[in-house]
């Protein structure tokens, strides 16, 4: 009998997203740690880590993999969220919703850093209409 427990599986495009994303929560302060629960209002927390790290003046090239994760973490609110999935090609990953919308949260986190976006904001974009 076949088990009907399990999660769907994921696509191939998603493992390395939901790796990094798994690293960028587990690499953030304990204090912020357990407010990282893949919701939306989560991500008011995350666009905070971001600014702190430019205030700090952070280089982005000793960042990146911070933004990455985070990003990651962004998308993966997003595609849980809609239902929607990870694709990927030549080393980039967006989110494709079902309506057919592409993100990039990994490049919205970027420039999130250079203080022009907000994942909480993309989030809220990519979610409309599915609450």
């Amino acid at each position: 009998m076949a088990r009907t427990d399990r999660p769907a599986p994921r696509p191939a495009a998603a493992a390395r997203p939901v790796r990094w994303a798994t690293e960028a929560v587990a690499a953030a302060p304990d204090a912020v740690r357990p407010h990282l629960d893949h919701s939306p209002q989560s991500l008011w927390r995350v666009d905070r880590l971001i600014e702190e790290l430019r205030r700090e003046g952070s280089q982005p090239t000793a960042v990146a993999h911070v933004l990455r994760g985070f990003g990651a973490y962004a998308g993966e609110v997003i595609v849980r969220r809609t239902g929607g999935e990870w694709w990927g090609s030549g080393g980039d990953h967006w989110v494709r919703t079902p309506d057919g919308r592409l993100w990039e949260p990994l490049d919205e986190s970027r420039r999130c850093f250079a203080g022009h976006g907000s994942l909480r904001l993309l989030c809220r974009d990519a979610t409309r209409d599915r609450r």
